[in-house]
C-alpha cells in the first residue's frame, strides 16, 4: 500500500521552511553577532539622537550590520525562507539608504 501524496500546500511548506542540513521546520532563529550588532547600534543611535555625528556614524555602524546578516541569511540562509528574508531585506535596506539620499 502507497503512502498518498502530501497536499501542494504541505509540500511548498516543506520547501520553504524546512532546514535542508537538520530537516526541522525553521521559520525564525536566535540572532547572531550581525543581528545582535545591529540591535546595539541602532539603540545606540537612539540614545544619541541629536548629538552628531555620533548619531549619524551609529547609525551608519546600525545599516552595515543588517546589510552584514542579509547578505549571510542570502547566501546561507538554511531554506529558501530564509534566504527570501535577506534578499528583502537588502532591497529595504539599499531603498531606505537611498530615501535617505544616501546612495
Amino acid at each position: 500500500m502507497t503512502q498518498p501524496s502530501a497536499s501542494p500546500v504541505l509540500r511548498a511548506r516543506d520547501w520553504l521552511f524546512r532546514d535542508r542540513r537538520t530537516g526541522a521546520i525553521t521559520v525564525a532563529q536566535w540572532p547572531n553577532l550581525p543581528l545582535w550588532l545591529f540591535f546595539g547600534l541602532m539603540l545606540a543611535a537612539w540614545l544619541a539622537r541629536g548629538a552628531e555625528p555620533a548619531a549619524t556614524w551609529l547609525s551608519l555602524a546600525a545599516d552595515v550590520a543588517l546589510g552584514w546578516w542579509a547578505i549571510d541569511e542570502l547566501v546561507r540562509g538554511v531554506n529558501p525562507w530564509r534566504r527570501l528574508l535577506g534578499l528583502a531585506t537588502l532591497i529595504g535596506l539599499a531603498t531606505l539608504i537611498a530615501l535617505r539620499g544616501g546612495g
